[in-house]
């Protein structure tokens, strides 16, 4: 039986303008939605057994009441499967902090790597 310990983070690169919406420029609020969206980030145990390791960046939409409204693959992390966990992360986090000043989009790298 293999065992693997592992170490994920997550962390978020910049906001970007999402259309018709204010910019999230505030770092405390970009902070706010990597420690939500780390809380359902999971490795999945097929990555694990094969090695894989990456960082995939997530475009994330957010309403103005802070849930997800769509997620967008920015660059994969090598792996269809870490990128497809980096899809599904925002869909099980469903509500985010209200992002200051409205509707905004944040990308957010998510990064899963073995010890």
């Amino acid at each position: 039986m293999l065992s693997f310990k592992q170490t994920i983070a997550v962390g978020v690169l910049g906001a970007m303008l999402a259309p018709a919406a204010a910019m999230a420029d505030t770092p405390d609020w970009q902070r706010a939605v990597a420690r939500a969206l780390a809380a359902k980030q999971t490795y999945p145990t097929t990555a694990q057994m094969r090695g894989e390791e990456g960082t995939a960046k997530v475009r994330i939409f957010v309403g103005a009441d802070g849930k997800v409204q769509k997620a967008e693959l920015v660059s994969g992390s090598g792996s269809a499967t870490l990128d497809k966990e980096a899809m599904a992360m925002p869909a099980r986090a469903g509500q985010l902090p209200v992002p200051p000043g409205g509707a905004a989009a944040v990308i957010v790298p998510v990064t899963w790597k073995l010890l």
